[in-house]
């Protein structure tokens, strides 16, 4: 038992898709327009399959015999937002939902909107399983490669975000851009002062303050760019509602600002760090050119944490405190303030598995033990942060189009 669609026809005007086609009967049981059955339209993303919107529902127009059909007319209003959308027209009964849902064909249109104007790239008459199989490898290509295009795509946005973002920063404070350098510096100075002077914890087999020092800063490396975007994250959206609801604009580079901000902030950070390093030990090693190999994993778990968190901070309005709380948690669980011999064996297996672990572990191997990090520790970072980012993007991506509703 089906439904069938002859003599399919769609057109565009303005925003509005009008879709034609003789409703066919293919089920046993005669269709009555009094019988809780009905015809309508639904859009949804064709990049993540979310559902956006649904048209009227239309009711038929006639008693449609088994075997006979009726022409049917539907129409829908497309969002404003320029893109590609797919519109499933099919009918709808009381006792079983939509007619498509029961993997019944219906008539799938793509259709895509550009400056205000929608335009039809094609319809036919398929099944949701079909479709799913159709549509998979493309999917799958757009969810690897969706992060990467949309940071590319708007690097110019993101780069002018991110100046705004560092000048807006320290704005009209006594220290100007020079709080870039000092602000690192005075927290890595108090970590040390509470961790090197009073707890008087030392590193390896280098007793003296200084290697301490730098064992330690080496690990609030990755730590301080990390933490201070993840913190911010869960209310990036909140703080910047106008750009969610006025304007046509890119709101996945909103946390991607925070990311690429603690990355320069990073930047600075390490002149202070190759400074040190240069005064106590001499020259860097040459070790330090594996820099890029963690410096882009690390900005990669760093994105893929702030879009997701990013997209649940709009529903969840405590999240902000609970992932403080979660940061602190996982600097006591890292070892930067300690040497990584502290960490008991039983507890060293599952820390292990956290990406900023493998973070901390790599700078001080490429900084200051000359040595390239473990194969195994990078492949695992790499796959890990990668994944991190895909996902998160994903989930960002699918809730960013409800992000108007609910601010």
């Amino acid at each position: 038992m089906s439904a069938g669609y002859l003599h399919p026809a769609v057109e565009a005007e303005g925003l509005r898709v009008r879709v034609r086609f003789d409703l066919e009967n293919r089920t046993h049981t005669a269709w009555r327009p009094d019988g809780g059955i009905c015809a309508g339209t639904q859009v949804y993303d064709p990049e993540t399959a979310a559902f956006l919107s649904e048209g009227e529902w239309t009711n038929l127009p006639a008693r449609i015999e088994p075997g006979a059909a009726a022409p049917l007319e539907l129409s829908i209003e497309l969002p404003k937002e320029d893109g590609r959308y797919h519109i499933y027209a099919s009918p709808h009964a009381d006792s079983d939902g939509w007619f498509h849902q029961l993997d019944w064909p219906f008539l799938a249109v793509e259709a895509r909107v550009t400056r205000g104007a929608a335009a039809i790239d094609g319809f036919e008459v398929t099944t949701l399983s079909r479709l799913r199989r159709k549509s998979l490898p493309a999917r799958v290509r757009t969810l690897l490669i969706q992060p990467l295009h949309s940071l590319w795509r708007n690097r110019r946005l993101l780069a002018a975000l991110v100046r705004r973002e560092i000048s807006a920063r320290y704005r009209g404070s006594l220290g100007g851009a020079g709080w870039t350098i000092l602000h690192p510096l005075l927290l890595m100075l108090t970590y040390f002062f509470v961790f090197g002077v009073v707890m008087e914890t030392r590193f390896g087999n280098d007793p003296s303050r200084a290697g301490f020092v730098l064992y330690f800063l080496a690990g609030m490396l990755p730590w301080l760019p990390f933490s201070e975007a993840v913190g911010r994250a869960p209310g990036v959206i909140l703080e910047n509602r106008n750009f969610v609801k006025k304007l046509v604009f890119p709101v996945e580079t909103l946390p991607a600002n925070l990311a690429v901000t603690g990355l320069v902030t990073q930047a600075f950070a390490l002149l202070i760090f190759f400074a040190l390093l240069a005064a106590t030990r001499g020259a860097p090693p040459l070790t330090a050119l594996w820099l890029p190999t963690l410096a882009i994993p690390q900005l990669m778990l760093t994105l893929g944490c702030c879009w997701m968190l990013a997209a649940c901070g709009v529903f969840l309005r405590d999240l902000g405190q609970v992932i403080g709380l979660f940061l602190t948690l996982v600097f006591f669980l890292t070892p930067i303030c300690y040497p990584e011999s502290q960490v008991p064996v039983w507890a060293r297996g599952v820390l292990e598995q956290s990406p900023v672990f493998l973070l901390v572990r790599g700078y001080r191997e490429i900084l200051l033990e000359a040595r390239a990090p473990g194969a195994g520790s990078l492949l695992a970072l790499w796959a890990g942060a990668y994944a991190i980012c895909v996902l998160g993007h994903a989930a960002f991506w699918r809730l960013r189009r409800t992000f108007a509703d609910v601010l």
